[in-house]
């Protein structure tokens, strides 16, 4: 039994796409970075409790296998959460534009007695952002919700000059790793099981 400990739409489209049944468990999980802790433990140590406090909401069932994942925006050693609203998005946006900042995303899985887990940091680059630019973006209310202010399945993808990592991982969950964690638990994902035939 696969879990997903998220409600994001997004980790549930990403992680259909690898053709293995699973059920979403919601789980809420403090996301508070630690005084001096570094940004990818900060990813890391998240994801894993989120998959921790999965587990525990099945009870610590004896099949299940629960994956917990966490995406962050980080420039300059500063974290992008999701922006508390439309002034903070653009404030985010400002910052990134030109520049090239790291997405590390994490994903963990946990059953009963075992954990593995796996983070991937990708390069992204914005172009240059004019102000009306970045004002019709948050207007489109696209940034909410989203860490960074953005996304790169979305509108946002016009923005991007050049990436160095994994898409799917920019996205909210990083299926190459993802798939081999799968395989560790004795999960074969069948992401091409749809097109068996045609």
């Amino acid at each position: 039994m696969l879990l997903l400990a998220s409600q994001s739409p997004r980790r549930r489209a990403l992680l259909a796409r690898l053709g293995l049944p699973f059920e979403v468990v919601d789980v809420t999980v403090p996301e508070q970075r630690e005084p001096g802790e570094a940004a990818a433990e900060y990813v890391r140590r998240v994801a894993r409790e989120k998959a921790g406090a999965g587990l525990l909401a099945v009870a610590a069932a004896a099949d299940a296998v629960v994956l917990g994942a966490d995406t962050e925006v980080v420039l300059d050693g500063e974290v992008f959460g999701k922006p508390r609203d439309d002034a903070d998005a653009a404030r985010m946006l400002r910052r990134l534009s030109g520049r090239t900042h790291d997405v590390i995303s994490s994903v963990a899985l946990v059953s009963a007695g075992r954990e593995a887990w796996a983070t991937v940091i990708t390069e992204v680059t914005f172009d240059a952002l004019d102000a009306a630019t970045i004002a019709a973006y948050v207007a489109s209310g696209e940034p909410r919700g989203k860490a960074g202010a953005y996304a790169i399945q979305g509108g946002a993808e016009l923005f991007v000059s050049r990436m160095a990592g994994s898409h799917s991982g920019v996205v909210g969950l990083p299926l190459q790793q993802t798939a081999a964690l799968l395989r560790g638990f004795g999960l074969e994902p069948r992401p091409f099981a749809a097109h068996d035939g045609a």
